[in-house]
C-alpha cells in the first residue's frame, strides 16, 4: 500500500516559471550550467548548482555552495519570484517531447514507504552523491528536486487526471530550450485529492525511475527530524520528500551509450580478436553510425569505423533477469575482462553517455582522445521493475530516461 500526500508548494508566478525552470543539477558540469544561467539571474541553477556563483575553482561539496544555495533560495522568494501556495495541493505536470505524451502527479511521498520498499529501487547510491543531497536539503530545509517514481498504470487513476485536465486551466504552460512542452495544472478540490489518495493506496509499490540519490537523501534527512523531534506525530512534512508519479506504460527510456579512454594495452587487431570470442563481429558498411535495433545487439566506434557485434549463444544466463540485460552482457563479457573495467562506478577510464546526446557525440569523443564508444539497445521499464521486485539491483548507468524533469518548478518545504 503506496501513501502520497498534497503539500503547500513553493512555485514560482506564471510569468516568471520559464526562467526558473532548469534541467536537474546532475545532467550537467559546472561550465555548462553557468552558460545556462549566467544572465538569467531566476534560473533555479543559482540555487540546485550554486557553485555557478562561486569562484570556478571551488570544491562543490564545500559547505559554501550549500550557504550559498540557501540564500539564492531566500533571495527569490523574498523577490516574489517565488509564491506559497495556501493549501494542500496535488499538481498535474505533463510533459511532451516530439509528440510522445507523459503525464504525471506531483506528490509527497513517504519515507516510510522508502524504507520499507514499498518504494523500490534498481541501483546503488555513492555515499558522497548522496551526502551532497542531504546537505543540500538541510541548508536549503526543502526538498528543491522532483524524484521520479513510476507505478503500474492504472486506468482508474488516469481518467481522474485526464477529466481534470479537460476541464481546468493550466496554471503554467510553457517549452523549454529542448523543444519539451511543459504544463501543470492544480488540483485543489478536496475530493479529487481524497479519491487519489484512496487509489494509491491500492498501488502495491512504486519504482524509483531517476533520483535515487535525491529519495535515499530525503529518507535520511527524515530520520535525522525524528531523532530531533522524539515527539514526532508523523504528519510532519520532514516525514515526505517531493516526487512525481507516472504510469509505467507513458515512460521512454534510451540507452545509455560508454566511451573508453583505451584498449587496456590491445592493439586494435588483439582487441578486435579478443572481442570475436564472445561476440560475433562485422564491419557496419553504412555511413551512419550504428544504433542496435534490438536486444543483443551493439555498435562499436573505434579507428573511425563503426562495427556491429551480436553476442554469441550461451556467453551470458538468459534466464537471469541482471546479467541477460545488454549492459551487463557488454560489462561482463568485454568491459571487464577485455578493457580491465572492473567497477565502473568508479573506474576513471570509462564515461557514459544518455542516448539523448545521440551517436555524434560517441564519435566526438572518440575523435577527441578517447579510444572506443559503444552503443547499447535501452532497457525496458518491464525489466527495471521485474529487477526491482526480485530484490536486484540494475548496473550503473543502465537507463536514461527522457523528458528530463525541470527543477524548480515545485519545492516541498520541510517546514512551514
Amino acid at each position: 500500500m503506496a501513501i502520497i500526500k498534497p503539500f503547500r508548494a513553493l512555485r514560482p508566478i506564471p510569468e516568471l516559471v520559464s526562467q526558473v525552470a532548469s534541467p536537474p543539477y546532475d545532467v550537467m558540469n559546472r561550465e555548462e550550467a553557468y552558460q545556462r544561467a549566467k544572465n538569467n539571474p531566476y534560473s533555479f541553477l543559482h540555487v540546485s548548482k550554486a557553485e555557478i556563483d562561486l569562484d570556478s575553482t571551488i570544491n562543490h561539496y564545500e559547505e559554501k555552495v550549500y550557504e550559498k544555495a540557501r540564500d539564492n533560495l531566500i533571495k527569490l522568494i523574498e523577490e516574489k519570484v517565488y509564491l506559497k501556495e495556501e493549501k494542500e495541493t496535488f499538481y498535474i505536470y505533463r510533459q511532451i517531447m516530439e509528440g510522445r505524451i507523459q503525464t504525471g502527479l506531483v506528490v509527497c511521498a513517504s519515507i516510510d514507504d522508502y524504507l520499507n520498499d514499498i518504494i523500490k529501487k534498481h541501483e546503488n547510491t555513492r555515499a558522497d552523491k548522496e551526502e551532497d543531497r542531504v546537505k543540500h536539503i538541510e541548508y536549503t530545509d526543502a526538498n528543491t528536486g522532483l524524484v521520479f517514481l513510476t507505478y503500474k498504470a492504472k486506468e482508474e487513476i488516469n481518467q481522474i487526471i485526464n477529466k481534470w485536465i479537460e476541464v481546468k486551466s493550466p496554471v503554467y504552460d510553457f517549452t523549454s530550450e529542448d523543444r519539451i512542452t511543459h504544463t501543470c495544472w492544480i488540483i485543489d478540490d478536496k475530493s479529487i485529492i481524497q479519491q487519489l489518495v484512496n487509489l494509491f493506496t491500492k498501488i502495491d509499490y512504486f519504482y524509483i525511475a531517476d533520483g535515487h540519490h535525491r529519495a535515499a537523501a530525503g529518507a535520511k534527512v527524515g530520520l535525522k527530524k525524528r531523532e530531533q523531534f522524539k515527539n514526532y506525530t508523523g504528519k510532519e512534512e520532514f516525514n515526505y520528500f517531493l516526487s512525481v508519479l507516472f504510469p509505467h506504460n507513458e515512460l521512454y527510456i534510451m540507452e545509455y551509450n560508454r566511451v573508453v579512454a583505451d584498449l587496456y594495452g590491445n592493439s586494435p587487431e588483439e582487441f578486435i580478436r579478443k572481442i570475436s570470442e564472445k561476440f560475433t563481429i562485422e564491419n557496419y558498411s553504412d555511413k551512419s553510425p550504428y544504433q542496435p535495433e534490438a536486444k543483443h545487439l551493439f555498435g562499436m566506434y573505434l579507428g573511425n569505423c563503426w562495427y556491429k557485434f551480436t553476442v554469441k549463444p550461451g556467453t551470458f544466463d538468459q534466464d537471469d533477469v541482471v546479467n541477460s540485460l545488454d549492459v551487463s552482457i557488454l560489462q561482463n563479457n568485454l568491459l571487464a575482462p577485455i578493457l580491465g573495467v572492473q567497477d565502473p562506478r568508479t573506474d576513471e577510464r570509462i564515461e557514459f553517455v544518455g542516448g539523448i546526446r545521440g551517436l555524434e557525440e560517441l564519435e566526438r569523443r572518440v575523435d577527441r582522445g578517447m579510444k572506443v564508444a559503444f552503443s547499447l539497445y535501452p532497457s525496458s521499464i518491464e525489466e527495471l521493475m521485474e529487477i526491482a521486485d526480485a530484490g536486484k539491483l540494475m548496473p550503473p548507468k543502465s537507463t536514461w530516461f527522457e523528458p528530463k524533469l525541470r527543477s524548480g518548478i515545485f519545492i516541498h518545504k520541510l517546514s512551514e
